[in-house]
């Protein structure tokens, strides 16, 4: 037996808590393995949800949709191809730093439990976990929309790591953040990816100080960020030359197709994805080819497009180091350490509550 760490014992928690079930409560299935239990939320909510979203953001002028609607398992599958592309370097990027920092990071936050937004299949998250629970029991929660990638990581982690635990949240992370203070602290709480660029600025504050309102004392929050660089870098990572992109980017019409019975011709649009100077961000496009009407039969909705109108879809703002502190500060988060390769191309940035 490993001898514990100095202030390790606090880790040492006793069986998880039953989380009871009602109407209004996630359901939970109990996995073949006991070190897994998977949380649904209703589906009710989340097609309530994907129907207001979509009502409301095809009404607007100009169009828009979340871009959280990429991520069925299709969507998640294709945006792990895209991160495989040689144009798309967040991800490189940031799982390097992960690599070179993931000790430091693990010494310095003692994590009992490690909860993470938008965790995907949690490739990169591995260099954390790894040594999180080396010598010591950790309860890892993620949460995504995709349970079937959600089953499979938790699956091939659970294999790799005998002390780990996971709780898997289906669902929107927003949605997830309330039930995540049952779980033992000291916690850290992972954003990664660049996802905090797809919020606008009171968005991503919004977003921020729940997460903060949520931390305790000994807790930690760790941020993804993209930053601002050559516009050449920027464009062609977006626009990849086998166009994975693309299609991730057509794939939320195949979701309101699927989910709300809706007759787009995913022919009729093309992609498109520039970054625009005066925002400091991306912005991605599904721009109409020709002008046609779409009916939305679960919604009694039809959409016109003129040839040339967009639906934009995903904005990925980029930072500088200025505007990421800011950000912090605004939702009440101190930041503690800045991890960067020279090139300042991507940031991983570690906080605490103020």
């Amino acid at each position: 037996m490993t001898a514990p760490r100095p202030g390790q014992a606090s880790r040492q928690h006793g069986p998880r808590k039953a989380i009871p079930v009602n109407m209004n409560r996630p359901q939970i299935q109990q996995h073949a393995d006991e070190r897994l239990r998977i949380f649904n939320l209703p589906q009710d909510s989340l097609r309530a949800t994907l129907a207001n979203d979509v009502r409301t953001g095809l009404s607007a002028r100009p169009k828009r949709l979340p871009p959280k609607y990429f991520y069925d398992e299709h969507g998640s599958q294709l945006f792990d191809d895209i991160c495989a592309t040689p144009e798309y370097y967040p991800t490189r990027t940031e799982r390097r730093l992960l690599e070179i920092h993931a000790e430091e990071i693990v010494r310095l936050c003692r994590p009992a439990t490690i909860i993470e937004f938008g965790s995907g299949t949690a490739a990169k998250t591995e260099h954390l976990l790894e040594l999180a629970a080396s010598d010591a029991r950790i309860d890892f929660v993620p949460i995504d929309v995709s349970e079937q990638t959600l089953a499979t990581a938790a699956e091939r982690l659970l294999a790799d790591y005998r002390n780990l635990s996971i709780d898997a949240w289906v669902g929107d992370y927003d949605a997830g953040l309330e039930h995540m203070h049952r779980y033992p602290g000291p916690r850290l709480f992972l954003f990664l990816g660049g996802s905090i660029g797809n919020f606008e600025e009171a968005e991503a504050v919004a977003f921020l100080s729940r997460i903060a309102a949520s931390m305790g004392p000994g807790d930690y929050f760790l941020l993804g960020a993209d930053r601002v660089k050559d516009e050449t870098v920027l464009n062609a990572a977006y626009n990849d030359a086998k166009g994975v992109t693309a299609r991730f980017n057509l794939n939320v019409l195949r979701v309101i197709n699927r989910e709300l019975d809706g007759e787009f011709d995913l022919n009729h649009f093309n992609h498109d994805a520039f970054f625009n100077h005066e925002l400091d961000r991306i912005e991605m496009h599904l721009r109409a080819n020709r002008p046609h009407n779409v009916a939305i039969r679960a919604l009694d909705m039809e959409v016109e497009f003129d040839r040339g109108e967009t639906i934009m879809t995903e904005i990925s703002r980029k930072f500088t180091g200025d505007s990421l502190r800011q950000t912090f500060r605004a939702a009440g988060l101190a930041l503690e350490n800045f991890y960067q390769p020279d090139n300042e191309y991507f940031s991983l940035a570690l906080a605490r509550r103020i």
